[in-house]
Parts: structure tokens; C-alpha cells; sequence
């Protein structure tokens, strides 16, 4: 494929997830027509008798449109950190939990859940326990023998093994009428009810972490070739490495703190741009990012409209994620 065609595609997929945000701002339990879309954007500008109801206009500032862009927040996050996570790693089965930010943050929030704190307080735990956690997994990892990325790996799943028991042991006593359904919705994933506030936070989260990346990615193509080749090429591969390792977790842990647990994103969506452009990180990272904002809005469209009883999306990317996982495995990797 040629440069000018990949340039096309990632030229295309702003155009798609653009189009899809707009339509998504018309689906729901309260209609609103383009027109009172129109009417209600206008007079935030210029005075017009208005033709829409207070209803529809709190309806879209407050809830709609946050969530909206909160879901293509947290999709276009985790993807680029699974991108990221798997060129590092040289591994195709890595995922933005790899280093235990997705157990961290559920333990962070279970434990303000049980403490009584409020709504934002549930996003600053997560997130604090988060960049504890992988801070943590940094610190062991850098003190094992031999291969350092393996030991970060093994350091990862121990360290997400314990968050794992604390939140366990946390559900197990917490009060089972109000306390436990409210820490098991949060583990499922979900956006329900995100204000601007943190769809504002993990924005600006997301850009510190994301900018950097970005102007890396040319040296995460020479990364991918290993250790050893890397630095004939003059890469100074652990500089290159602790920065896109920092980075993909930052923005992991500010999407994972204002929508819960939602696995797959990250295996998924990198794996499926690796077919549309191929494996070359200066395309690469940039379609993992919108497609990761396009799968992500579209899975939430399907969440909060399908069913009357709104589906936590954790569920809903576990159903794609599970059966794409097993064509991973059976295939031996084929398509990483």
C-alpha cells in the first residue's frame, strides 16, 4: 500500500468519526432534531426565541454530548496505549492492563466507594492508584535480573494480582444493598452519568501523554526490531522505552478513572489498523486512535439504545474482544 493511500484512510476515518459523533448526538430516550441541534448550538452565540425544550437543551450539554466525547476519549486512550504497549513489548497479546493500571484504578475506586466519597473523588482514587500501581511495577521491575522487559512483565502481573485480592477482599466486605452493586457496575465499565468536569480532566490528561507519542512514533518503528538492532541504529532504546511506557500508562490510567473497567480496546482495535495500514507506527498510531474513538462511541451507542436497561460496555467489548483474543491464539500471532 502506498503512503498517499494510508494518508487517505487516516484522512477518512476523521471524516467517519466525525459523522459518527453527530449522529450520535441524535440517539437516545429524548429525541432532538438537527434542527433543534442547530437552534440550540446558535443560541449559545445569538438571541433566538427558542423552539426546543429546556429539557433537550440539559439533556445535550449535560449529558449527551459529555458522554459522547468521553467515549471516544477513553476508545482513542486505550488504543494508542495498546498500540504503544505492543510495540514495546514486541509482544501482539499486550494490552493497556499489562502493567496492572486497569487493577490499580479498580482498586482505588472500590476503596472510595466503600469510603463513602463522591463521584469525583471515585475518579482521583483511580487514578492516583493507577500511576501507584505501575509506579510500583517500575520499581520491581527494575531491580530484577536479567531481561528487563520480562521482569517488568512478570512485576506487572504480580502487582495486578494483589490489586486484584484487595478489591476482592473490599467487595467482600462491603455493604451488599448499596456498596457492592455500585463497586460491580464500576468494574463492569461504564459511562453513565459523566459529567464535563471529567470529560475535561481526561482530555487534558490524555494530550500530555498522547502529544509525546505521537512524535515518537517514527523511533517506535526502529523499537520493533529489537533491543540489540535498535541501538546499532543509534536508538537509545531504554530512554525511548521508559518514555513511551510512561506516556501509554498515563493515558490509560485517565481513561480507566473516569469509565471503569473496559477491556479489549487495546488488543483489538491495534491489531485491526495493522490490516488497514499496515505495521509502519507513523500510520499506525494515528488510525489506532480514531478507530479506537469510532469502536468505542459506536459500542456505547449500542449500550445506552439497544435494551431499555442500559449494558455496562466492558460487557459489550468483551463479546468482540473474547472471540478476536481466540483467533490470536490460534493463529500463533500471525496477524501482530
Amino acid at each position: 500500500m502506498t503512503e498517499r493511500a494510508k494518508r487517505l484512510i487516516i484522512s477518512a476515518m476523521v471524516v467517519i468519526l466525525f459523522a459518527g459523533i453527530v449522529v450520535s448526538v441524535f440517539l437516545g430516550q429524548f429525541s432532538i432534531s438537527p434542527g433543534e441541534l442547530w437552534g440550540i448550538i446558535r443560541s449559545q452565540f445569538t438571541d433566538i426565541e427558542p423552539y426546543w425544550t429546556s429539557q433537550q437543551e440539559h439533556i445535550l450539554w449535560t449529558v449527551r454530548l459529555p458522554r459522547i466525547l468521553a467515549a471516544c476519549i477513553v476508545g482513542l486512550a486505550l488504543s494508542c496505549a495498546g498500540g504503544v504497549y505492543q510495540g514495546v513489548f514486541e509482544n501482539p497479546m499486550a494490552a493497556p492492563d499489562f502493567l496492572g493500571a486497569s487493577s490499580g484504578a479498580a482498586l482505588g475506586a472500590a476503596l472510595a466507594i466503600i469510603l463513602g466519597l463522591g463521584d469525583r473523588m471515585i475518579t482521583l482514587m483511580a487514578f492516583v492508584f493507577s500511576l501507584a500501581t505501575i509506579c510500583l511495577v517500575y520499581f520491581i521491575g527494575s531491580r530484577t535480573r536479567g531481561n528487563k522487559t520480562v521482569g517488568l512483565v512478570l512485576a506487572g502481573l504480580m502487582v495486578s494480582a494483589l490489586a486484584q485480592a484487595g478489591t476482592s477482599f473490599i467487595k467482600l466486605v462491603a455493604d451488599q444493598t448499596n456498596e457492592l452493586p455500585e463497586i460491580t457496575y464500576w468494574l463492569m465499565g461504564s459511562l453513565t452519568g459523566i459529567e464535563a468536569s471529567e470529560v475535561l480532566y481526561a482530555f487534558a490528561i490524555v494530550c500530555i501523554g498522547c502529544i509525546p507519542l505521537l512524535f515518537l512514533r517514527w523511533r517506535l518503528n526502529i523499537l520493533t526490531v529489537g533491543e540489540q538492532e535498535a541501538e546499532t541504529m543509534g536508538l537509545r532504546v531504554s530512554l525511548v522505552r521508559a518514555v513511551s511506557l510512561v506516556c501509554a500508562t498515563l493515558i490509560t490510567a485517565a481513561a480507566v478513572s473516569i469509565s471503569g473497567m473496559i477491556g479489549w480496546v487495546g488488543l483489538v482495535v491495534p491489531h485491526f489498523c495493522r490490516k488497514l495500514v499496515g505495521n509502519n507506527y507513523r500510520y499506525l498510531l494515528p488510525a489506532s486512535m480514531l478507530t479506537g474513538a469510532f469502536f468505542l462511541l459506536m459500542v456505547d451507542n449500542v449500550s445506552r439504545n439497544l435494551f431499555p436497561v442500559e449494558i455496562p460496555i466492558g460487557i459489550l467489548t468483551a463479546v468482540i474482544g473474547a472471540p478476536f483474543f481466540i483467533y490470536l491464539i490460534t493463529k500463533g500471532g500471525e496477524s501482530a
